[in-house]
């Protein structure tokens, strides 16, 4: 490089000099950074204390996978939740108005509800079908059940609660049990037992308020 005036010359100088100390302050910087590393490392070692390195096996290194997580948690809040609120301890009599028992209806509504449901007269919108359940699942599936018809607006539905054939001394189980959870239900203003055609005394037409 051909220096031409004494200002090139200065210019040059200065340039080397900067490229000088920017090399400098790098290799401080890294020499820093070393040291830290090196203590870091020190202070490992010593809180580990001696390793020994693992006699090699010959095993595979499988990696199976993770099971997906469950809410167990959730499940056991909405099961407590709706043992709460669905009991079976209830008197139904002397809970809401009743007329034979097989009939139910909420005060204010009048028993013209209970007839129609009677004589099938409500066009049904769904149905459930609780045969082979235990208590604890019918209570846990009617409840859900009953939650998300009225969600959807649904008014009328069945709840098929069987007629105890296939049940000890051929009782019905559930029957009982359903109508003490249908009376204590906020979304249920009245049912009554099917008729004929719709399930007899295997079932009841449920009435659900409207939103």
């Amino acid at each position: 490089m051909k220096i031409r005036s004494l200002a090139e010359l200065g210019a040059l100088r200065e340039a080397m000099a900067r490229a000088q100390r920017d090399a400098a302050e790098r290799a401080a910087r890294e020499r820093a950074l070393q040291r830290r590393q090196q203590v870091q490392h020190d202070l490992f070692a010593r809180a580990v204390g001696p390793v020994h390195k693992l006699r090699d096996r010959g095993l595979a290194e499988i990696v199976r996978p993770l099971p997906p997580p469950h809410p167990r948690q959730r499940e056991l809040d909405e099961q407590a939740a709706v043992r709460e609120s669905l009991s079976d301890e209830v008197n139904l009599e002397s809970l809401l108005l009743t007329d034979d028992g097989l009939s139910f209806r909420r005060p204010g509504i009048g028993p013209e509800v209970v007839t129609k449901l009677r004589r099938g007269q409500w066009a049904l919108q769904g149905q459930i079908d609780l045969h082979g359940l235990n208590r604890d699942e019918a209570r846990r599936a009617l409840a859900d059940y009953l939650h998300e018809c009225q969600r959807r607006g649904m008014r009328c539905l069945r709840v098929v609660h069987g007629k105890g054939h296939g049940s000890p001394g051929r009782q019905p189980v559930l029957k009982a049990k359903v109508q003490r959870w249908l009376a204590q239900s906020a979304e249920v203003i009245a049912f009554a037992q099917a008729s004929g055609p719709q399930g007899g005394a295997g079932a009841l037409v449920v009435l659900l308020a409207g939103s």
